[in-house]
């Protein structure tokens, strides 16, 4: 019983983001993961190019 009042004890002393700071991070999160999906597909492409080009 003294962990549940201990953690509810935590919960009210936590500072949550606000909505704005929220959705800043969520579209930094989703802005890099889609730079590195484009960044590693190019990289990908380049060394299958490269490779086909000698090992074919």
């Amino acid at each position: 019983m003294n962990f549940i009042k201990g953690v509810f004890h935590e919960m009210k002393m936590t500072t949550w983001p606000t909505w704005k700071e929220n959705r800043r991070d969520t579209t930094t999160v989703i802005v890099t993961s889609i730079l590195f999906a484009v960044y590693f597909a190019l990289c990908d492409w380049a060394i299958t190019a490269i490779l086909e080009k000698f090992v074919f």
